[in-house]
Parts: structure tokens; C-alpha cells; sequence
């Protein structure tokens, strides 16, 4: 019998550091998988060294976070499971529609092309980045404040406060210039394959306190998968908002992936 562990893929969104996964890291390997979290493209080890050189991250596109993600499943011994948050979860989504992942998590997961509901919190959470046309080619960092809307607003502002301080890194604001006209675009690197047969399960949870990304687009991004029949779940936490990967509670929304994964076979 093999003992070969499955490998899985953490996939860190915008303005969060990949260490952030961590504590998912350590309770996915005692469930008996191999996890790995490498950060996009640009970012360095540390939260503190990636702050330092924002220039880094500045002008990657969607496609280069795929692209790198994708050449790192390519090392990979085997097709992993990939777990993404916010933009993560979208480039779990097309990696998936793409065949190199064998099941995805994705986790209050940005809009893919097709998806047309755009709540007023969701453009309030997206104006730090699409407030100045020249931040097209920059990277941009979330202020305190503007965390505690886009991602704490659930929480208290302590717990929002300390999460910023901890895990906040500034990220390439050109996903979100591409998100805001990807419905515009004929080829927008954010279309996904949603009628792909062959692909694995896919899981969609949101948050119904989400302002970066409400509920109505996880519907939405739901309903853009009906011509599949691929397993296509999803799961509501009603009292979450954005934050819920690295807040107090992202123990039940681990044990929830993990329950999923187990149903699946994987």
C-alpha cells in the first residue's frame, strides 16, 4: 500500500501574507497530507521583508499568479488539492478548470469572468487599489481601517487591528484593474472552464458578512457552474466576514474542508 501523502496547495489572496496559513499547514499534515503555502509572485519569506520591498509585487497580473502557481504543481509528485482564499480561491478555481489539481477549496473566492453581481461593499473593499488609475502597475497596502471594512468587519477592532498588524503586506492591484472589466474582455485572464466534466469536486464557502467578496458573488459564481456536471459545493458560515482563514474561528472552517475533502475520498 502507498504511503505517498497527497499534497496540497495553499493559495494566500490579496493584502495576506502565505504564512498566515500556517496553523492549516500543521492541521492538513496531521490529517495526513503534504501541505506546502508558497506566496505569489514577488513576495519574500517574511511579512515584514515582503512590506519592505513592495516594488516586488508591483504590475503581477492574475495570469502571473497562475503561471507561478502552475509551474509549482508542475514540480509537484503528484496533482494536488488546492486551498485558496479571496483571489486565491479564484486561481484555485482556474487551476482546477484546467485539470492540475485533483479537488479545490475555494474560500470567499474573487468574481470570475461571467459573474455579474458587484455589491457596493465589494467596490468599497476594491477602491484602496482602483482609487488611482496608476496604481495599475503598483502594489497597494490596506490601512488599518480600511482592513477592519475589507476584512474585519466581523471581529472586533482589536482582533481586526492585531490581524493587520500581523499579516497585512501590501499586493499588485493589477487582478483587481482586470476583475473590474474581466465581463468586458473576451479573453480576461479570469475566465474559468465552469463547464469542464473531467475536473475534480470543487467546494465554494462564503461568508454572509464578507464585504471584499458578499455572498450574492459566491451565488453567482455558483450558478456559472450548472452546465458541469463536476461536484460543485457549497457552504454558508453567516456570521463570518473575509478574515475567516486567519481569524479566531478558522478552525471550523479547516474542519469543514477537511470533512469535505474526506467525503470526496481525498
Amino acid at each position: 500500500m502507498s504511503t505517498e501523502r497527497t499534497p496540497v496547495v495553499f493559495i494566500h489572496g490579496l493584502w495576506i501574507h502565505g504564512s498566515s496559513w500556517a496553523p492549516w499547514m500543521e492541521v492538513f499534515e496531521g490529517a495526513g497530507y503534504d501541505p506546502i503555502a508558497p506566496g505569489w509572485p514577488g513576495d519574500a519569506a517574511t511579512v515584514e521583508e515582503t512590506r519592505a520591498n513592495p516594488d516586488a509585487q508591483a504590475g503581477k497580473s492574475f495570469d502571473d499568479i497562475v503561471s507561478h502557481y502552475q509551474s509549482i504543481i508542475e514540480g509537484l509528485p503528484t496533482r494536488p488539492i488546492l486551498v485558496g482564499h479571496s483571489f486565491g480561491g479564484t486561481v484555485a478555481e482556474k487551476l482546477l478548470g484546467m485539470n492540475l489539481a485533483t479537488a479545490a477549496v475555494a474560500i470567499d473566492a474573487a468574481q470570475i469572468k461571467g459573474v455579474l453581481p458587484v455589491p457596493i461593499a465589494a467596490l468599497r473593499s476594491a477602491f484602496p487599489g482602483l482609487k488611482n488609475p496608476a496604481n495599475l502597475n503598483r502594489a497597494v497596502s490596506l490601512s488599518a481601517d480600511e482592513f477592519r471594512y475589507g476584512f474585519g468587519n466581523a471581529l472586533t477592532p482589536e482582533e481586526s487591528d492585531d490581524l493587520h498588524e500581523r499579516w497585512a503586506i501590501p499586493g499588485p492591484a493589477k487582478p483587481l484593474f482586470e476583475a473590474s472589466v474581466m465581463n468586458f474582455v473576451p479573453h480576461s485572464p479570469l475566465k474559468v472552464d465552469t463547464k469542464n466534466e473531467e475536473r475534480g469536486p470543487l467546494l465554494l464557502i462564503m461568508g454572509g458578512q464578507d464585504h471584499t467578496v458578499p455572498e450574492a458573488i459566491t451565488k453567482a459564481t455558483l450558478k456559472q457552474y450548472r452546465h458541469s456536471s463536476a461536484t460543485t459545493d457549497i457552504e454558508e458560515f453567516s456570521d463570518r466576514g473575509h478574515s475567516l482563514t486567519i481569524d479566531h474561528g478558522w478552525p471550523e472552517i479547516a474542519s469543514l474542508s477537511l470533512k469535505w475533502l474526506k467525503e470526496q475520498g481525498l
